[in-house]
């Protein structure tokens, strides 16, 4: 197993575990090629922090990676809203092209 995966599983559950820790993980696996897992990474992220846009952007690409158009684009536009109060426009421009190109990908 990666070492850095290893590591970062190793603080799960204990007190420096929260989004940073779930949204580095899933950076990891995401870089691993399990895009699966990362998904459920970045979606423990932002159940501990709603308003964290990029794990919601990290989340609509490994969900889209991982061949979940609908996930995708629900994630894509719950982050556009976070990024959009958090007054955090480029991630929410970002995120728009990112869920347009999810809505074509479902209309095909």
């Amino acid at each position: 197993m990666n070492p850095r995966i290893e590591s970062l599983e190793k603080m799960l559950n204990g007190p420096r575990d929260g989004a940073l820790l779930r949204f580095s993980l899933g950076n990891e696996y995401l870089k691993a090629g399990n895009p699966a897992k990362a998904a459920a990474c970045f979606k423990d992220a932002v159940d501990r922090d709603p308003k964290y846009s990029a794990a919601w952007k990290a989340l609509g690409k490994a969900r889209a990676e991982a061949g979940d158009n609908i996930g995708c684009l629900a994630a894509y536009e719950q982050g556009i809203a976070v990024a959009e109060a958090n007054g955090d426009i480029q991630a929410a421009r970002e995120m728009t092209v990112f869920a347009n190109r999810a809505r074509k990908a479902l209309a095909e």
